[in-house]
């Protein structure tokens, strides 16, 4: 089957696409309209970048209903290997979400520290002033880096929904292990978020299978003793 007739088909693609490039966009509006207005106050962003996921939820409630969708990947990602070792058999479509996640991973770091954007990237958020004084447009660099971010939520909304039925609610749990994760791996380390990230899934997994019960609250203890020993999280800086 060609691309032609499997993007036509399922759309898949396009939907992944379009995930990407419409959170970019509304991200890059939030980022001039909103948050370029807030930039040195974190905690006001991150509650109002809560409240608009709320509003944002509870609109998409009453314009989809609270309907269960469910989105079909391409042919060519269904079915399972077999005979792998210890694991026996593993979804392709796991696969293919872990080497997607390999690769944004990788490039993200290879883009942050290996490029003259990147470097402007970290320099603004090490000191803005200075970086503006070299009449760099520091309130661009912001608005690309947000869209971008915004963008691969977009990307991981779509992917990741494929695996995972979209329901009422699934937001606020991605949300809120998303903050974990970024806790205790340190905020601005896309290594700390990696880590964290491994660390956190790890441990909910774990603890849904053995312990279904206390599951969640294993993620919150790794979450108070990261903070307790190293409030900057595992790979982030100290201020």
């Amino acid at each position: 089957m060609s691309f032609s007739k499997l993007l036509v088909r399922g759309s898949w693609f396009v939907g992944v696409g379009g995930g990407f490039l419409s959170m970019a966009i509304l991200g890059l509006l939030l980022q001039h309209f909103l948050f370029r207005f807030l930039e040195g106050q974190e905690l006001r962003q991150t509650l109002i970048t809560i409240g608009i996921s709320i509003i944002a939820a509870d609109l998409m409630l009453a314009y989809w209903s609270g309907a269960t969708y469910q989105f079909e990947i391409p042919d060519m990602l269904y079915g399972a290997i077999k005979n792998i070792p210890l694991i026996k058999t593993y979804p392709i479509y796991r696969i293919f979400i872990l080497c997607v996640a390999l690769v944004i991973g990788i490039g993200l770091w290879l883009f942050l520290n290996k490029t003259r954007i990147g470097m402007m990237i970290r320099a603004g958020v090490d000191d803005r002033d200075m970086l503006s004084a070299t009449g760099i447009n520091v309130h661009l660099i912001f608005a690309l880096t947000f869209a971008l971010g915004a963008g691969l939520a977009g990307l991981a909304g779509v992917i990741g929904g494929s695996a995972l039925s979209i329901s009422p609610g699934e937001d606020l749990r991605y949300l809120l292990a998303s903050l974990v994760v970024v806790i205790v791996g340190g905020m601005g380390s896309v290594t700390g978020s990696a880590i964290g990230a491994i660390l956190i899934g790890l441990t909910e997994q774990y603890g849904l299978t053995y312990s279904p019960t206390y599951g969640v609250v294993y993620t919150f203890a790794i979450m108070v003793i990261v903070l307790a020993l190293r409030p900057q999280g595992i790979m982030g800086r100290a201020k």
